[in-house]
């Protein structure tokens, strides 16, 4: 990775972290784990959270490093934030697994059972996702 496209992943999990702050005042970047990486913020209880920030969006690899290290963090749930050029924070996508949904949001086609489907959403979206109670 180049230091320009490092600076560059590390400026938008800045933007992230800020507005994340509005919800979670102890959001914070991650320091750097080794192997067991644990996502990109740290401060949000039981959520890991992974920002992206490329020109080649290669969503699916995310989505799979995102749940990798979901397990390292031993967290509940997951999200995959991508930035969108020209786009504010609040409406860069947002990507989580289908099943950190609340119930009467959830749709599973006959088609992806025993697959584990993502929902792509914008940033504010997800964070009342993520803010609701669990059922």
């Amino acid at each position: 990775m180049s230091t320009k496209s490092k600076a560059k992943g590390t400026a938008a999990e800045r933007e992230v972290v800020r507005y994340l702050q509005n919800w979670w005042p102890a959001a914070e970047r991650r320091a750097l784990s080794g192997n067991k990486d644990k996502g990109d913020v740290a401060g949000i209880p039981g959520v890991v959270v992974e920002v992206k920030a490329a020109a080649t969006q290669l969503i699916g690899p995310w989505q799979r490093e995102t749940l990798v290290e979901m397990e390292n963090a031993g967290a509940a749930r997951c999200m995959l934030v991508v930035k969108r050029p020209y786009k504010s924070v609040p409406q860069w996508d947002a990507w989580l697994p289908i099943d950190h949904l609340p119930p009467e949001l959830r749709y599973y086609p006959a088609a992806a059972e025993g697959h584990l489907m993502w929902v792509r959403m914008d940033l504010f979206l997800a964070v009342a996702v993520l803010r609701a109670p669990r059922l």
